[in-house]
């Protein structure tokens, strides 16, 4: 009886639950704060994946028991969480989430809401960066994510990228095309000295309303990197590592030896018998000088703080095994930071140590022939790799071959790099609206170059080995002081000002070079330059200490009417001991102003605009960058000897005329824009369009040595412009329950003209570019800078077609044609400038998975293949080995198949799937790991284009862009695994 009593009780128990855990129906209306439905808003019982989303009418229905919570959620919306209780119905109201436009931005001396911006500032967070690539510098984190910004990059481990913003402005080289770069509110600070894992954020200052407050530092723009920071809480560990397989993209396809072989067979030709041992040779140099790299890169970060003192540090070693062998970097970076508070919370104090050793191996990259990616294209198949005896096979009677092998392996170029930062930095809070910042840095960096050729080394012959060492230490130190005062009056005038002073002092080339040469083992290579024999003069180099000192003072005024109409002026005041003595000052300013248009009633009524911003700037900065400050002084150097009293003494000789007058080159941008949103700002963009114009360009000119001490004078004279349209868009065109698709996309155009290179004092028709070295066309340039054109403007022969001999025609000035054109029968044949550049990032979300497509590309440009030309010499075809595709294309007797002309300018065009990605978040993986994401991905998945070379994408900055010249790193397909973990 009592059993059957408890069995009843049981019964009714699990009724009673089942009852009180029943789910019900509930369902209700999501709207926005003027009462219109959402639609796609994600409704989720919390804890669980049971959720819908909203429809046409913003309505939605859900199952869940009395007591859960239900979250709505909406991008551009501030979620919500409502617990249900005994109501059927629930209708909630979702408010603005205004994060994007008060998004803190980084600006020159402070920062600013996103929405009170009144310049061209684009800002790319970590998480928006390019993934999936083996990155030695964070540059090209950035490759086809900031319109107006162009990247070419290089999958040679040692080489940087190019970086061109808004067009090429000056008509010097390096460092004077490049922007600036602002580490951590450090200006000028090594770019090198950042692990792409310890970047929070990049802003890009591409307008000279936002770039003038650097002055003459930021005629290129601005880079601004902002590194992770220590945070409130317990320490927490972060780990991040891959581990990555390049392999080579594409080879060009040359004979082999049975085609080669053939060819000449076939049209009566032979080979000469010592460029052979055997008929069953068939060497493929392309494969026996490159390899499968395997990269790898590991992060270790830990921050954490308290309430008065936060701290971080950092270490990351990357190596990277470049595919052609003998090539590879490897490097470490260890950052170290600790941000406190004292003086009761009036006092920020900040201390950073960081510091970084890089190790490069490259291989032999010299002219005539001795060059490894050149001669493992024209090395006869037919050749071996090493003499029946061992020793490698050379064939010395024939001049500019050299064995690619060799050429690797018997010639060894390393550089160390090491640089080493301090950084104190303080913010003084005077009043709730005052502070004064005070930054202090110091940075060295010391590069050791060592260099060692054999004894049987062809790239050094007859020199019995050749070693050659060098050390520079270059060091920089800057202080800076700034005050900023926020302040808003009546809840509607918002006013910023600044104003600051800057000192800066850079000492480079301080070092010496030394070499040595007749060594009788090649055992300890470049380590003991005692050990050689050679009673010459050894090679000192001409390594030349130098002091540039600059000072600045500068100031900026915001000021903001209701956050509605925006207003901002800025001018900088620099001086610098680098150009000449009447023109050491210069001063740039600049003023932008902004209307909200959607704040505007009549804007609102339109029920259209989530964000609408007009936006309008003109600035001048200028461009010291890369500049030499004993460019504007006499200077001398030794100019043979001469005896007095029986000794011998070195006499010296000007090599450059003084010019007092040397300046600044300057570069003023008119900017206007606009910002708009649609959809609750799932769909945002910006238009814009610019007109950028370099005056005083610094370029030598010739004058007569009855007046100066050398043939030309460096001097201020030409002008360039770039006129650009720029347009980006970013779009949420899918966001339900469990899947979203975030879209973004760039595009713009832009268009460079030389607008002169000659005023009254200095003349100029045009500098000519581009000298190849191509097989018997030596002194030809290819390019030239003249007025009316762009940079790149490729100057070249126009080819004709052939005579009735096969021989190649080439058209002359008169209009007629001819088979030895000369200098004179050159035109304008393209440029290297493309009409459109284009990037566009695909993210794909499904539950914990996540997909990234990255494509990129550009369109309108030529590019002059000089390999291809080179490649084609049937000239040479008894000596050398020649494109496979030339039995098709060449006729064997044609002597001219060679000449650089318009028949090998090809267009430029492709489009890149520059990155695939796919990856997996463990949230809450365990109580040990807060954190797991594992990913892989691959790089350079596919390009579409008709270029025939190895890649389209060439250099596409510097004075000679859009040339690929038998020096073309091969581009890489790199397959990438890695995990991130957070502890």
């Amino acid at each position: 009886m009592r059993k059957t009593h408890l069995a009843c009780f049981f019964i009714f128990l699990m009724s009673s639950i089942s009852v009180f855990a029943q789910k019900s129906i509930f369902t209700g209306k999501v709207v926005d704060v003027k009462g219109e439905p959402l639609i796609g808003v994600n409704v989720l019982v919390k804890g669980t994946t049971n959720g819908t989303v909203t429809d046409l009418d913003g309505k939605y229905s859900i199952s869940t028991s009395t007591g859960s919570i239900i979250s709505f959620t909406y991008i551009g919306y501030t979620p919500q969480e409502v617990k249900v209780t005994n109501q059927k119905i629930i209708n909630v109201t979702l408010k603005d989430d205004s994060k994007t436009l008060n998004e803190v931005v980084v600006v020159g001396y402070g920062k600013m809401a996103r929405k009170d911006l009144t310049s061209s500032i684009t800002t790319i967070k970590a998480e928006e960066l390019n993934k999936g690539g083996v990155y030695s510098t964070p540059a090209q984190l950035l490759q086809g994510k900031v319109p107006g910004l162009t990247i070419t990059t290089s999958s040679d481990p040692s080489a940087s990228p190019s970086v061109t913003l808004r067009g090429a402005s000056s008509l010097r080289w390096g460092e004077a095309q490049e922007p600036y770069y602002v580490i951590d509110g450090i200006p000028g600070a090594s770019i090198t000295l950042v692990s792409p894992d310890d970047i929070e954020s990049i802003d890009v200052l591409r307008d000279a309303s936002a770039t003038a407050i650097y002055g003459s530092k930021a005629a290129n723009g601005v880079i601004i990197v902002t590194t992770k920071k220590g945070k409130l809480g317990s320490a927490n560990v972060t780990y991040s590592g891959y581990m990555a397989v390049d392999q080579v993209a594409k080879r060009l396809k040359m004979m082999d030896a049975t085609q080669h072989r053939k060819f000449l067979s076939d049209n009566g030709l032979t080979l000469s018998p010592d460029n052979y041992i055997d008929e069953t040779t068939n060497t493929d140099w392309q494969k026996e000088v490159e390899r499968t790299g395997i990269s790898y890169n590991h992060n270790v970060g830990i921050t954490g703080g308290s309430a008065k003192t936060t701290y971080s540090a950092s270490i990351n070693y990357m190596k990277n095994e470049g595919v052609m062998k003998g090539t590879s970097l490897d490097r470490v970076i260890a950052r170290s930071m600790v941000n406190t508070k004292t003086w009761k919370d009036h006092l920020d104090l900040g201390f950073s140590l960081n510091g970084s050793i890089t190790n490069n191996s490259t291989i032999v990259e010299g002219d005539d022939g001795i060059n490894v990616l050149d001669a493992m294209m024209y090395y006869l198949p037919e050749a071996p790799i090493y003499k029946t005896a061992g020793s490698y096979f050379e064939n010395l009677n024939q001049q500019q071959y050299y064995n690619p092998v060799a050429l690797i392996n018997q010639n060894q170029y390393d550089t160390r790099t090491k640089r080493l930062q301090g950084i104190a930095k303080s913010t003084l809070h005077i009043l709730p609206e005052l502070t004064f910042d005070a930054n202090l840095s110091y940075q060295s960096e010391t590069i050791n170059y060592s260099q060692y050729n054999d004894i049987d080394s062809k790239a050094a012959l007859n020199q019995g080995g050749y070693a050659q060492r060098s050390t520079v230490e270059n060091v920089q130190k800057s202080l800076e002081m700034y005050v900023n005062y926020n302040k808003t009056f009546n809840e509607v005038h918002k006013l910023g000002l600044m104003a600051g002073y800057s000192w800066q002092e850079n000492n480079n080339n301080d070092g010496f070079q030394v070499s040595a040469k007749g060594f009788t083992s090649d055992a300890l290579g470049y380590y003991n330059m005692g050990l050689g024999s050679s009673s010459e003069k050894p090679n000192y180099g001409s390594i030349y200490y130098s002091t540039l000192r600059m000072i600045s003072f500068f100031g900026r005024l915001n000021y903001s009417f209701n956050s509605k109409y925006l207003f901002q002026a800025t001018v900088r005041r620099d001086g610098s001991s680098a150009f000449g003595k009447n023109n050491r000052w210069g001063t740039f300013p600049s003023a932008s102003l902004a209307w909200r248009m959607n704040d505007e009633k009549f804007i609102k009524n339109l029920n259209i605009f989530d964000d609408l911003k007009f936006r309008v700037g003109y600035g001048v900065s200028g461009n010291s960058l890369g500049f030499d400050p004993l460019t504007p002084l006499v200077c001398y150097t030794k100019k043979g000897s001469f005896y007095s009293n029986g000794q011998q003494i070195s006499a010296i000789g000007a090599t450059r005329n003084a010019n007092p007058d040397l300046k600044w080159e300057r570069t003023s941008m008119f900017n206007i824009g606009l910002d708009f949103g649609f959809f609750n700002n799932r769909l945002t963009g910006t238009i814009e369009y610019y007109d950028k114009r370099t005056s005083d360009l610094i370029a030598d000119y010739t004058v007569p040595t009855t007046k100066y001490l050398v043939s030309y004078l460096t001097a201020n004279v030409g002008e360039i412009s770039n006129k650009g349209v720029e347009f980006t868009i970013n779009a949420t065109p899918v966001q339900a329950h469990n899947f979203s698709w975030n879209t973004s996309f760039n595009i713009f155009h832009n268009k460079n003209v030389v607008e002169s290179i000659s005023n009254d004092n200095f003349k100029a028709d045009y500098f000519e570019e581009a000298e190849l070295n191509a097989p018997g066309q030596s002194g030809a340039c290819q390019q030239r800078i003249m007025a009316g054109q762009p940079l790149g403007s490729f100057y070249t022969w126009k080819w004709a077609g052939y005579d009735q001999n096969g021989i190649s025609l080439f058209y002359t000035a008169d209009g007629k044609t001819t088979t030895q054109p000369t200098a004179k029968d050159r035109f304008l044949t393209g440029s290297a400038q493309p009409k459109l550049n284009f990037g566009w990032n695909n993210t794909l979300n499904y539950k914990n998975w996540s997909m990234t497509m990255f494509f990129s590309g550009i369109t309108g440009n030529k590019v002059l293949n000089a390999t291809s030309a080179r490649l084609s010499r049937i000239a040479d075809v008894t000596r050398v080995n020649v494109l496979a595709s030339v039995v098709n294309t060449e006729n064997s007797k044609d002597v001219s198949s060679h000449f650089l002309s318009d028949r090998y300018l090809e267009k430029g065009d492709y489009i890149r799937l520059s990155n695939l990605s796919i990856a997996y978040n463990f949230k809450k993986f365990t109580d040990y790991i807060q954190n797991l994401r594992v990913y892989a991905s691959c790089n350079n998945v596919f390009v579409l284009t008709g270029y025939k070379g190895l890649d389209p994408e060439v250099n596409l900055g510097g004075l000679t862009p859009g040339i690929d010249n038998k020096n073309f790193y091969p581009k890489t397909r790199t397959f990438m695994f890695g995990a991130s973990v957070t502890f």
